[in-house]
């Protein structure tokens, strides 16, 4: 999906796109802060234009991800079968304009080659027990996996921080069978053995708050020779405040450079972990309650994919929908309730589903159901998916503000920062990496490749 590079703005160019996010997304807000499962009780559909309605009514998944998404399938042509309302074409152009790329400057397609499991960027010892999402993080960036990786593959002192201590033996055990599987490819090996000494990840039982210093994370690991420590803080999908906090550690002198990847943006406290700028916290509507934070965190080209497969599995939204209008005619104070997942949704009748719902919230699943009723729900299905890709559309934005946020924080407190794209968005969706120094970045590449030779 295409977008705006942040690295192609000035502070003047940044400031001005959060003025410009922030009045777009108060002119869509209602749909950003609708719940798709109240598509019925709350009658979504009819609080679009009308024009909207007739443009988007009848169109089937692909041609939601083709048309509306901008997302075609491969040597697809993007064809409209009728005019669309301006108002709506512009909503289409303003979301990819406004939205920082997520397109990475380098191909991925041969690194999964091969085998759709193992990173070939990985050394067998360093795939084990990590996901191909995680291979692909871990290798683009270089905690549990990270750390291994910078510690046990790259040959770094590192330390990570983690607040459940059964979390932390378990990295610890890891820890070690990595260390005896490269002990034994070194000895199959020797043309292999790494010169330099390897060192397990420090691991510390701590939690971070994020409103104060931490003097644990930031104790080296070794004296160093000379003068201070230098301390690079990095976070690889940093949840909620926790990226918030390393912002924070970075105003530390130790700290000379940061790289964090941010996840759970609706785990962010309010008020503390957004706005941080003082300019973003100075624009009339820059609130970003829980309902948009939470849908920034949507896979908009994994969702796109499920799309154009046009599966039986988008019924998913339609049903819980469904669900909802019997929920609040039993139980009128009842809303939105949590409903663990249904094993194999699109295979269960839309009327098996609303039973096995209706006793997953406590409810009696024998209550009579209006046959009629959940089938012309059913038959709205993919109303409910148009109006789900449309806040998939602007959820982009979201994340775009809260960035940029963090962006302008950063330069507010005298410090260099950037902000790139560095996983395949498909493999990880959270792909944008800030990127922080105390010095011109280009500056701080040039004494790094100097301390190398």
């Amino acid at each position: 999906m295409p977008g705006i590079s942040a690295r192609g703005l000035s502070h003047e160019g940044r400031r001005q796109l959060a003025v410009n996010l922030t009045r777009v997304l108060a002119l869509y807000r209602s749909i950003l802060d609708a719940y798709i499962i109240e598509f019925f009780t709350d009658n979504l559909w009819d609080t679009l234009p009308c024009s909207w309605q007739e443009a988007l009514d009848g169109l089937n998944p692909p041609q939601l991800a083709t048309m509306l998404l901008g997302m075609p399938g491969e040597g697809e042509v993007v064809r409209y079968r009728s005019v669309w309302p301006l108002t709506l074409l512009a909503l289409k152009s303003t979301a990819c304009a406004l939205a920082f790329t997520r397109t990475p400057g380098f191909q991925t397609t041969s690194e999964f080659l091969e085998n759709p499991s193992q990173s070939s960027r990985l050394t067998a010892p360093f795939r084990k027990h990590v996901r191909p999402k995680k291979q692909h993080e871990i290798r683009r960036l270089g905690e549990g996996h990270l750390s291994r990786f910078m510690a046990l593959g790259l040959g770094l002192m590192v330390k990570s921080i983690e607040g459940d201590q059964r979390l932390v033996e378990r990295a610890q055990r890891l820890d070690q069978e990595l260390l005896q599987a490269l002990e034994k490819e070194e000895k199959r090996n020797p043309q292999v053995v790494q010169t330099s000494p390897r060192h397990s990840p420090h691991h510390v039982v701590r939690w971070v708050d994020p409103t104060a210093l931490c003097e644990e994370l930031l104790l080296p690991l070794e004296n160093p020779c000379q003068g201070r420590a230098r301390l690079l803080l990095t976070g690889l999908h940093a949840c909620g405040d926790l990226s918030v906090a390393l912002l924070r550690h970075f105003c530390c002198p130790e700290v000379v450079a940061l790289a964090s990847v941010g996840c759970c943006y609706m785990k962010l406290s309010d008020p503390g972990g957004y706005p941080l700028s003082q300019w973003v916290a100075g624009l009339p509507g820059y609130e970003l309650p829980y309902r948009l934070r939470e849908g920034a965190c949507h896979a908009l080209e994994e969702y796109a994919e499920r799309l154009q497969k046009a599966g039986p599995g988008l019924r998913t939204h339609c049903y819980r929908a469904a669900l909802e209008t019997v929920i609040r005619r039993a139980r009128p104070e009842l809303r939105r309730p949590g409903v663990q997942g249904i094993p194999r949704v699109h295979e269960l009748k839309i009327e098996e589903y609303v039973q096995r719902g209706l006793q997953r919230v406590g409810l009696d699943p024998q209550l009579p159901l209006n046959l009629a009723a959940l089938q012309a729900h059913q038959a709205q299905e993919n109303r409910v998916v148009a109006f789900f890709s449309l806040a998939l559309l602007l959820a982009p934005l979201v994340e775009t503000l809260i960035l940029l946020d963090r962006l302008l924080y950063l330069q507010e407190q005298g410090f260099h920062a950037e902000l790139l794209p560095i996983f395949s968005p498909e493999l990880s969706p959270r792909n944008l990496v800030l990127v922080a120094t105390k010095m011109p970045l280009g500056q701080a590449l040039s004494i790094l490749e100097t301390e190398d030779s």
